[in-house]
């Protein structure tokens, strides 16, 4: 799996940085290319040249030059590359900028509802896809200079940029779903943490990553989660990866390697010693 843009790997990707935040990664990708990846923060996706396909249990979703995605923090995706001639560009929004952004144009926002902000609430659940207005074409040019360019004043000029591109965006999103997701980050609500504990149950995330999913520091996601679940978080992921895994033995013909490979264990017998400790007898063997 591969996070993003945290471990963007520089024999694959040319990426500008904001000081220490990843603004934008190009890259000219070897094909074929399968991967899970999962979006550490907000991203937009630019087709450059090429096809894309991003699997996901609830989306599908595929990309052809011109094409722009938004992609919510946390969601996961199969990427995979359907073109040999696949680039791309991916921004990253960081909620620091983008607050400022909301603030400094804040007349874009009004009129916004902040419990019901938009008609197809659905629709912005963390996927937003539409298609590229000559406009943006042009920014898109002025953004390839930099990756060759030193300058004193780069982190500058990329803020300039940062907010340029959220500009472009917005003057491209006809439908106003952008908006709205927008200054729903903007107001960074806490997420309910029953809903992301389960959404997020079986996939190998860090305390940290599961916190910051939720909006809060890792000391609240903590205090917060024990108030509400009276356990722990690590505790109560273990549990619930373990019946899971349970189930997957019960009624699959997975291996206890792949079963164990699949709820995050990395030793199948830390997996084992897990499994007998909750049940009482090893995986497969009858009580």
């Amino acid at each position: 799996m591969l996070r993003v843009p945290s471990e963007i790997n520089a024999n694959q990707f040319e990426s500008l940085k904001i000081q220490d935040m990843t603004f934008v990664a190009y890259r000219n990708e070897v094909y074929p290319s399968r991967y899970e990846v999962f979006f550490e923060k907000h991203a937009i996706i630019y087709v450059l040249e090429g096809e894309k396909r991003f699997i996901h249990p609830n989306h599908e979703v595929y990309l052809k030059k011109g094409d722009i995605l938004f992609i919510k923090r946390g969601f996961y995706f199969m990427s995979e590359s359907i073109h040999d001639a696949y680039k791309s560009l991916v921004f990253f929004f960081d909620e620091k900028l983008l607050k400022e952004f909301v603030g400094q144009n804040f007349e874009i926002f009004e009129g916004i509802n902040a419990t019901n902000t938009a008609p197809h609430q659905a629709n912005i659940d963390g996927l937003l896809s539409f298609h590229a207005q000559a406009s943006f074409e042009r920014f898109v040019d002025s953004i390839f200079p930099y990756f060759k360019v030193q300058s004193l004043h780069k982190t500058h000029f990329l803020r300039l940029k940062f907010q340029e591109l959220l500009l472009h965006l917005l003057e491209a999103d006809t439908q106003l779903l952008l908006r709205d997701s927008l200054f729903k980050i903007f107001q960074n609500p806490k997420t309910d943490l029953g809903y992301l504990m389960n959404k997020y149950a079986l996939k190998p995330l860090k305390m940290n990553e599961l916190a910051k999913l939720s909006g809060r520091s890792l000391s609240a996601f903590k205090r917060d989660f024990e108030e509400q679940f009276q356990t722990s978080p690590a505790l109560w992921l273990k549990q619930k990866r373990l019946d899971y895994a349970k189930l997957c033995l019960d009624t699959t013909t997975q291996s206890v390697s792949e079963v164990s490979l699949e709820i995050g264990y990395e030793s199948v017998s830390h997996f084992i010693k897990a499994y007998k400790e909750k049940y009482g007898h090893t995986p497969r063997k009858s009580p």
